[in-house]
């Protein structure tokens, strides 16, 4: 699938916001054609300033012709649209049990793709040196060079300062805490390297991919762990540390004799997550380990199991209740492994919902099942790293370096 950037048009303005190339690519990302002609009238901007802009932007490849325009009269003109195939995007999204490695081009749109199977708490070496390699050979499948990367994104299952790029004492990956994943990674693969927490990375290609036009928007991971990405007035909201989102660590009225991994009791994730509902059916005699052994026991009809996904999701539900109270979003989308068993679940999340929020934040509130599924992790990814490197500073400083 591809993700179309759906950045809003700078006013026009013949001398200030448009002045610059990289600001001018802007108008060019939503892939629609335009001659020379059409961006002059657009922007207000000179013909002559326009064909500038046009040439240097050509030159890096970023734009390409994309056919002829109707003529009115002589030579027919040119159009030009933004050529994704330029540079390429190396999407990472690194889960407690798994990693999965992509290459897309710069719209999103997946070249190459490999998933392995690969415990976090191996430590950064094992995981990122595994990344590294697969990236490598995804590019060489491609018939890609290192120097075609535009950049590298990952999402990591726990908190990360993301200026840094650096895990913040996350809880399910010993040896990880502060550690350099950026350095790390750029001494095999050099330019741009973006980490993120994986569910703000879920949310961000999840709403990128199916709900764009939704300003408000939440996403929620219920998996080994519980945790939501939130998106407010368009924006992602990390937080002062990058903690923003950390559902899984709410206190819930219920679990107050349940011990959390992080010392509290009552902890979301002690109660839903699919950890904790294996534990639960196997004290009640219904043998499981993991959360991927309930989903086989709901698929199977097994009605302790089916009984316990109902009731984890009036958990989630009664910490949404506050979350839809306080952010008021118009979209809240549930994905991660135990999304996967579907209306059991979401059943449950909706039925606490919409009787605890307030009526008017609920209005218009939908409550969804994850579209982009474990695709959601690599679109962000993606994303996240075109978001930086096809900004107007950026491009404009791109174009300053090659000329």
């Amino acid at each position: 699938m591809s993700i179309t950037s759906r950045t809003a048009p700078a006013n026009p303005d013949s001398g200030g916001s448009l002045a610059r190339a990289g600001d001018l690519f802007q108008l060019l990302r939503d892939g629609k054609a335009r001659t020379r002609a059409e961006l002059a009238l657009t922007t207000g901007l000179a013909r002559s300033t326009v064909a500038a802009r046009i040439d240097a932007l050509i030159a890096s490849g970023l734009i390409a012709a994309a056919g002829e325009a109707n003529s009115s009269g002589g030579r027919p003109p040119s159009r030009f649209a933004f050529n994704p195939a330029a540079r390429a995007v190396l999407a990472v999204d690194v889960g407690a049990t798994h990693v999965i490695v992509a290459l897309t081009d710069l719209s999103g749109a997946v070249l190459a793709e490999q998933r392995l199977v690969q415990d976090v708490a191996d430590g950064p070496e094992t995981v990122l040196g595994r990344v590294v390699a697969e990236g490598l050979s995804l590019l060489a499948k491609a018939g890609r060079s290192i120097s075609d990367l535009a950049g590298v994104g990952i999402g990591l299952p726990g908190p990360v300062e993301h200026a840094t790029g650096r895990p913040v004492k996350p809880p399910i990956m010993p040896g990880w805490d502060g550690f350099d994943v950026v350095s790390y990674v750029q001494r095999s693969l050099p330019g741009p390297v973006l980490v993120d927490n994986d569910v703000n990375i879920m949310a961000l290609g999840e709403r990128s991919a199916h709900w764009p036009e939704h300003q408000n928007f939440v996403f929620i991971k219920v998996a080994t762990g519980i945790g939501s990405g939130i998106i407010s007035n368009g924006e992602l909201q990390r937080g002062a540390n990058g903690t923003a989102g950390d559902l899984g660590h709410v206190r819930v009225p219920r679990g107050d004799d349940v011990l959390c991994r992080c010392g509290n009791h009552g902890c979301l994730e002690a109660l839903a997550s699919g950890p904790a509902l294996a534990a639960d059916l196997t004290r009640q005699g219904v043998p499981a380990s993991k959360g991927s052994d309930v989903l086989r026991l709901v698929a199977e009809g097994n009605l302790p199991a089916i009984q316990a996904l109902r009731q984890a999701g009036r958990d989630v539900g009664d910490v949404l209740a506050t979350v839809v109270n306080l952010l008021n979003p118009s979209v809240i989308v549930i994905g991660g492994s135990l999304g996967q068993a579907g209306e059991h679940l979401m059943a449950g999340i909706r039925e606490v919902v919409y009787r605890r929020s307030l009526p008017l934040a609920t209005t218009h509130l939908r409550i969804a099942l994850s579209r982009a599924g474990d695709q959601a992790a690599i679109f962000g990814a993606s994303q996240m790293v075109t978001q930086h490197v096809l900004s107007p500073a950026a491009i404009e400083s791109t174009l300053q370096a090659a000329g």
